[in-house]
């Protein structure tokens, strides 16, 4: 029985020391797999991008002004209002001066005064014509002078009135101070409100804005670009807008206009540009399954557009910050599979600054070191 029990502990001690070295060789050698970090080469999608920051914008944004002086005295449409070209949009009471009134009255005086004289004359030039004493032609001459001061006459009776009603009724239609809209759109924002003043539009001065307006439906992006990105841009390439206040928004859009002539914004050159917005649509989270809605964009939105310069479909990536850079070479640590380093260059491509392409030297799985971090002095 006691010869058993020395076999019995023998087997015991053998097998925990067994289990032992076991135990000592695997934790060795994990110890030395997590004393060297690595990233493994992997496949994945690669973009290169620009960023340009700007806002949506209506392509067109018409400002509506009035070509007759007074104080606003009925408004026809608001803020958000959809109008047709040639709805009336502002009623403009005349507000004339003493002094425009009684230079108004005069010229029609002194019209008055002109065809009554212009009248003699043609009735006398009209006797010596029927009596053939005059030639045609002077009686022709009497008699136009005489028809266009009647014209006159009534020109200056049509002012009078329009200073008075602020509208007046001729054979050609009807003219009235009442602004109506130039285009077919959006009201964006109103200027003016009722009893204030109007300044009209004329050669020597700019005049009241009174409104704004646009075709919503034309809508684009408009930025601007770090000269850095500008020299890789061209027209017709491909971009995502992404609005902050629309999230899960889809907008697509495609560069359409690249600025020649640089603009300095604090301290930075930048180049602006223009993108013509083709889509924006809205995926509902609750019912991801259900097709995507149109999205209502407003003009103003703050938004950056992401410019797909280059794009690479399940490309061999690595994190560009395990890469040693001389010159034009690109070296990497490949940790082999004895826990031993190896030295490799490698051809590298497409780069999105945090992740690079390989185009040569790697293989997908393979492990390659990390840098060891910088000690700090």
């Amino acid at each position: 029985m006691k010869r058993t029990g020395r076999i019995i502990l023998i087997i015991v001690i053998l097998i925990a020391i067994g289990g032992a070295s076991w135990y000592y060789v695997t934790n060795s050698q994990n110890g030395d797999e997590e004393e060297i970090p690595h990233v493994v080469v992997e496949r994945g999608d690669i973009v290169d991008k620009a960023l340009a920051v700007g806002t949506i914008e209506p392509r067109v944004e018409v400002s509506v002004k009035s070509q007759f002086s007074g104080v606003a005295q009925r408004l026809f449409a608001d803020v958000g209002d959809y109008v047709r070209a040639g709805d009336a949009l502002i009623e403009i009471k005349p507000t004339p001066t003493p002094q425009e009134l009684v230079d108004a009255e005069r010229q029609i005086e002194l019209r008055e005064l002109e065809v009554r004289n212009l009248e003699s004359e043609y009735n006398r030039q009209k006797t010596l014509h029927d009596k053939q004493l005059v030639a045609t032609q002077d009686f022709e001459r009497a008699e136009r002078a005489y028809d266009e001061a009647k014209l006159q006459v009534q020109l200056a009776k049509d002012e009078l009135e329009l200073l008075r009603k602020g509208q007046v009724s001729t054979s050609k239609g009807t003219f009235e101070s009442t602004v109506r809209a130039p285009v077919s759109g959006f009201i964006l924002d109103k200027m003016v409100e009722i009893g204030d003043n109007i300044v009209p539009l004329t050669s020597f001065q700019e005049g009241t804005v009174l409104m704004t307006m646009a075709n919503m439906d034309d809508l684009i992006f408009r930025g601007t670009v770090d000269e850095i990105d500008v020299g890789r841009l061209d027209q017709g390439l491909p971009a995502a807008v992404k609005i902050g206040a629309l999230p899960n928004a889809n907008v697509e859009a495609v560069l359409s206009k690249i600025w020649l002539k640089a603009e300095k914004e604090e301290n930075s050159t930048v180049f602006p540009v223009e993108l013509e917005i083709i889509s924006a649509t809205e995926m509902d989270l609750a019912q991801p399954e259900a097709p995507p809605t149109e999205v209502v964009l407003r003009a103003g939105y703050s938004a950056n557009a992401e410019i797909i310069i280059e794009k690479r479909d399940q490309a061999l990536l690595i994190p560009e910050r395990v890469i040693e850079f001389s010159g034009d070479t690109a070296r990497v640590n490949v940790l082999l599979a004895d826990n031993t380093l190896e030295e490799r260059i490698i051809q590298t491509g497409l780069s999105d600054a945090i992740n690079i392409e390989v185009v040569d030297g790697l293989d997908e799985g393979i492990r390659v070191r990390e840098k060891p971090p910088k000690e700090i002095e």
